[in-house]
């Protein structure tokens, strides 16, 4: 089949590099605008762009997919369907209707859970044992149209939202090509998903990531493995920003939340509930550390974060 893969961010490069070495010819991609990036500022492509570029294969960057100009581009392309994964901007109608066989998703939930931007993240938060990756058709609706493929993962239990999108990229791109294959050979059977249980999954933003040292200790910990890498779980001390970047929870007494306490070889924080290890940490203005390291440097054995 012909096809115009559609993808912004890191997480698509499996699908792009999968598609691209399957039996369907990748004739275009269609990507996000060039975007500030960095501490100049500069303007640079998205990866999907970029690694686009170096495979030879043509590049389409509306700002708006409504742009009559961008239909018009993607109508000369005649694709057959248009795979897509993290593109980042909703599809009107009126474009929907453009590839033969339609539009095809790969998203990062099992369907109807979890539709929206952070569906990872919103799993690890929530404390699900398992999640998954489904291939559906795009309808206008978000993330609602029928299913045509799925997988299945357990959620390793110090999984981080960065670690288990990396391993959902690269099966599911196996997952996207297998459904490409089937729609090409007519075998393809798409599920409508069920008209309830659907729930949905916001971008976590900073105010998502802030640590409440009252709260108990395992959902502390799933916190911060939901926000990691992005966008930082992080908590203040002396009103400055103090990131969390690994930690360990313990079945540990807890006293009082938000009280550090070092010893020899550990930091540990008391919680609504027990005691959370510290493993890396990274104080405002500075870089990633061992915890231990960090708190080598305090002048007293106890000190507390802010509340």
């Amino acid at each position: 089949m012909r096809l115009v893969f559609a993808g912004t961010p890191d997480v698509a490069l499996p699908s792009l590099e999968a598609l691209v070495a399957s039996r369907h010819e990748v004739v275009a991609v269609v990507t996000r605008p060039d975007a500030r990036r960095g501490r100049g500022g500069a303007l640079s492509p998205s990866p999907v762009a970029a690694r686009a570029a170096e495979l030879g294969i043509p590049v389409l960057k509306p700002a708006r997919p409504r742009d009559p100009e961008f239909h018009a581009q993607l109508r000369g392309l005649a694709p057959d369907c248009c795979p897509v994964v993290a593109y980042g901007a909703l599809l009107p109608g009126s474009l929907l209707e453009i590839p033969a066989r339609g539009w095809v998703n790969l998203h990062f939930s099992l369907l109807p859970a979890y539709r929206g931007a952070a569906p990872v993240q919103s799993a690890i938060l929530h404390g699900e044992t398992e999640t998954g990756a489904v291939t559906f058709r795009i309808v206008e609706e978000l993330d609602a149209g029928p299913v045509c493929g799925t997988l299945r993962t357990p959620i390793g239990p110090r999984e981080t939202a960065g670690d288990l999108l990396g391993r959902l990229a690269v099966s599911g791109a196996a997952l996207l090509t297998e459904t490409m294959d089937r729609l090409e050979d007519g075998t393809v059977s798409c599920v409508e998903q069920p008209a309830d249980g659907g729930t949905y999954a916001a971008k976590l933003g900073p105010d998502d990531a802030r640590i409440d040292w009252t709260a108990p200790v395992e959902e502390i910990d799933r916190r911060i493995r939901a926000c990691t890498p992005t966008p930082g779980a992080w908590t203040t001390l002396d009103g400055q920003k103090f990131r969390v970047l690994e930690a360990l929870p313990t079945d540990l007494p807890s006293a009082r939340p938000g009280t550090v306490e070092r010893a020899r070889r550990s930091v540990h924080v008391d919680t609504g509930t027990g005691r959370l290890e510290l493993l890396r940490v990274q104080p405002a203005g500075k870089r990633a550390m061992a915890a231990t390291d960090w708190a080598r440097g305090l002048h007293a054995d106890v000190i507390g974060f802010d509340r």
